[in-house]
């Protein structure tokens, strides 16, 4: 199994929308390297959800459970969409704030690579993460 972090702005789909719905396809990538990262994803991957613009901050947990196929909103042919379900929320959702104040985390893409959507997290920093926001 791979740990993941996705990006969401909470006004396109929010993790309020993730728990309501439980399941959503993760279309609408165009970064070529992030479109690299879903391909890579497996069924049973764990991801950090994040939700970016203003809030900035890791909000839960969510699964692949389709790994990657076409992303029909892609009239080029050249991008894939993955799909999640939900599995927990995080009981203090950890912002980007903190996480850059944590030296342990300085490695860590969404530090060193901020813009890309969909990015490797690895077993360290994920437990690292979890830890700061704990689990419900």
């Amino acid at each position: 199994m791979a740990f993941w972090l996705i990006k969401s702005e909470p006004s396109t789909w929010s993790w309020q929308d993730q728990i309501k719905n439980g399941t959503t396809h993760w279309d609408g990538v165009r970064n070529f390297q992030a479109a690299k990262n879903l391909k890579t994803m497996r069924v049973g991957d764990s991801c950090l959800f994040y939700h970016s613009g203003e809030e900035r901050q890791i909000m839960g947990l969510v699964k692949v459970i389709k790994e990657a196929h076409p992303d029909p909103s892609d009239e080029t042919g050249r991008f894939v969409m993955i799909e999640v379900a939900f599995e927990k929320s995080l009981t203090v959702p950890v912002k980007l704030s903190e996480i850059k104040k944590d030296e342990r985390l300085k490695d860590l893409g969404l530090v060193k690579q901020g813009r890309l959507s969909v990015m490797p997290v690895d077993p360290v920093s994920w437990q690292i993460l979890l830890s700061m926001g704990t689990l419900k």
